[in-house]
Formats: structure tokens, sequence, C-alpha cells
């Protein structure tokens, strides 16, 4: 279901609603209370309240327009909520994580077309961002900003390097993977701290190595370096089920700035957990 779509219809739908009645209807209620006011000594209330009632249809689409105005825009310009599905993103997010995107970070789309007719920022390096996926703009993703455009990006031995320079790395701990040793790092790209995973038995995946990011494209990774499908998969002949392609501008939500809930499983009996909220690195 094209959510965005549906709620533009349901705003323009019962907008025009709330126009005619407005225009049309409303006058016509308003003229005949005066009438009936002014014909009677002391006006019937229950009388008033019969001729100023509504027809049943245009008093939903007056009541639900406003509701459904706030959201197109809040969600659409603002602010829109997302669930995280997949580990691509570990230790950053979480599987089930409920987070906040900023729609105007990287500018003002028009809903449905996505059409940027404001420009606010570009994305920079060390932003988690969700997006529109490249062979399927139906689908939602989230990964990190890594390569601008421009950049020339290498990935040799699990250790990213832009223009030529290593993105430092600091080995943190070990922690529990589901394929023997993980190793949790922390990296530095940009101005942005954050943490990785690695999997130490895990050799390096059957990807190029280097790539130069084409004009309005941005070349993203996860954080969970050893099971993330993302832009290390450009063009290679030998997966083409994992063929993604940089992501260009026009493919862009918004950035991630917030944890507000973790629920990662709602079909059970366990509670939503709140102790995840937090800023997103």
């Amino acid at each position: 279901m094209n959510f965005p779509l549906l709620l533009v219809i349901l705003v323009a739908v019962t907008g025009v609603l709330a126009l005619i009645d407005l225009l049309f209807f409303s006058p016509g209620r308003n003229a005949a209370i005066a009438s009936y006011q002014a014909s009677q000594a002391v006006p019937d209330p229950a009388v008033i309240e019969r001729l100023a009632r509504e027809p049943k249809l245009l008093e939903y689409g007056k009541s639900f327009f406003p509701v459904l105005a706030i959201v197109l825009v809040l969600r659409s310009f603002l602010v829109e909520p997302f669930q995280i599905p997949s580990g691509s993103m570990k230790p950053t997010l979480e599987v089930g994580d409920f987070i906040l995107v900023n729609k105007f970070a990287y500018g003002i789309r028009l809903p449905v077309l996505d059409t940027k007719v404001i420009s606010v920022n570009d994305p920079q390096r060390g932003d988690v961002m969700v997006f529109r996926y490249p062979s399927n703009p139906n689908i939602n993703y989230i990964k990190r900003v890594v390569g601008l455009p421009g950049d020339a990006v290498a990935y040799r031995n699990k250790q990213i390097f832009i223009n030529g320079e290593a993105i430092a790395q600091a080995y943190v701990a070990e922690v529990p993977g589901s394929l023997g040793r993980t190793l949790l790092f922390e990296e530095q790209l940009g101005d942005v701290k954050h943490q990785i995973y690695k999997e130490s038995r895990l050799q390096q995946q059957g990807f190029r190595s280097e790539w130069t990011v084409p004009a309005g494209h941005y070349f993203m990774m996860g954080d969970n370096r050893d099971n993330s499908n993302d832009s290390r998969f450009w063009q290679d002949p030998n997966i083409e089920q994992s063929l993604w392609g940089m992501v260009p501008d026009r493919n862009i939500v918004g950035k991630a700035f917030a944890i507000w809930m973790s629920w990662p499983d709602p079909k059970f009996a366990n509670l939503p957990s709140f102790g995840r909220v937090g800023v997103v690195q």
C-alpha cells in the first residue's frame, strides 16, 4: 500500500467535502436558522439544532480534514516514524527499534512525487539515512552515509578507505555472535563516532573493492559490516540478486535522529521497551 498517496487522496477528498459545505450547505443552514429565529418569539432549541445539523458525509469530511492535513504535513515535511526490520545496522540500531526521521534535513520534498522544492543541507559522511532502495523504490532502507559525490571509496580487509585515507577504527571488545566471534569496533566517519560489528570468521564477501561515487549519489553501508546488503554490491554481475546501485539524491527520505521505542516482536505478549530511547549516532 502506498500510504503517502492514500494520505494525499484522503486529505483532498475531505478537504473538498469541507469546502463544499462551507460554500453551499453552510450558508443555507445559517439562513434557515436566522429565518426561524426571526419568526419565533421563543425559538425552540431542538428545532435550531435540527436546522444546524450537517449531512453525515459532510460532517465526517469536516471532522477528518484538519486531522489528516496535520498528519500529512508532519509526515511529509517534518518527521516520519519507521521501524527497523533487520539487523544490518547493529549495534547502532536493533531489530524492532522505532526511530524518528527528520524529513527536512536534506531539503523539502513534495509528497508522493518526492520532488525536492527547497534545498536545505546535503547528507554528510556518517549520517544515518533512510532512503528508497535503488532497485525497488517502494521499499525503504536505512544505512550509514560513507561516500559522498566524487569520493573514491575502497573496502579492503574490512577497512574503509576514502580518497586513499583509511577511516579510523579502534577495537572495543568481543561480543557474542551468531557466527562465532563478533568484534565490536569504534569508527570515526566525518564528525560522527559510532560503533560497528565485524564477524571474525567471515572473509570479505565477493563484491568489488573500489568505487567512485557519481555526482548526486551516495555510497551507503550498514554498521553490521558482514551482515549488510548495501552499496558494496553495486553492479556486481556475480551477485545478480544483490544489485544495489549507489543511492541517488532523488531517493533520499530523511535523516534518522532518534530512537523512541523498541518492540522486537509485537505479535507476542512482550511489551514495548523504552530502554533504548536516545539519539542515533
